[in-house]
């Protein structure tokens, strides 16, 4: 079983989205299996705000969402467990949270405003911590906004996944529809694309 968490400091930076769409991902994984491995992924969704379980109870979502109390019962036998988590960890807490899981997603804006509250949950992290950065709600082409943020946090030594999310209104809509984004029917869809990047490259960090 592998568990992926995606934390931050700073709300509205993308964190629950991700963990919808990398659920999504996974859950795309399992049914690739044989129909006994199928359905083995479960988000876990412990954001106060419960912003996963309410995208889920206006549509559909092809992997199980429950709370944490709830969730319990249901990670044995999982292979991926995406755990959505409040913001603003308290520094214990994010070293737990980086200690007990495959890897920590850290989403970030690409403004300098959330790109300090990025910084400063990397900077309480343990130096041993396997973690990611990932740029979301970037200004599509031809802005190099994106870019040009990774390529300084590449160059301070901060790990950052080589995709990146585009800013679009599908990501709103498939929220309001209860689905992911790669179910919509316009061509905001496209965007389903750079998720399945950023799972590919999941998948090579958490299997080696």
């Amino acid at each position: 079983m592998k568990l992926i968490t995606v934390t931050g400091y700073k709300g509205g930076c993308g964190k629950s989205t991700t963990a919808i769409h990398l659920a999504t991902y996974f859950s795309e994984l399992a049914e690739r299996g044989s129909e006994a491995d199928r359905g083995k992924t479960l988000l876990i969704d412990s954001d106060p705000n419960r912003t996963a379980i309410k995208w889920s109870k206006r549509g559909e979502l092809p992997f199980i969402v429950e709370d944490e109390r709830k969730a319990i019962k249901l990670i044995p036998g999982c292979d991926y467990v995406i755990v959505d988590t409040p913001a603003r960890p308290a520094s214990d807490d994010l070293k737990e949270l980086a200690e007990g899981c495959d890897l920590l997603i850290l989403p970030t804006i690409p403004d300098v405003v959330s790109l300090e509250p990025m910084l400063a949950t990397a900077e309480d992290l343990p130096a041993n911590s396997n973690y990611r950065v990932l740029l979301c709600v970037v200004p599509p082409y031809p802005s190099k906004e994106g870019e040009q943020m990774k390529a300084d946090l590449i160059e301070g030594g901060v790990p950052v996944f080589n995709a990146m999310i585009r800013r679009t209104s599908g990501f709103g809509k498939a929220a309001i529809a209860g689905i992911p984004i790669r179910d919509l029917k316009d061509k905001t869809k496209v965007a389903w694309s750079d998720y399945q990047a950023v799972g590919k490259e999941i998948e090579e960090i958490i299997n080696g």
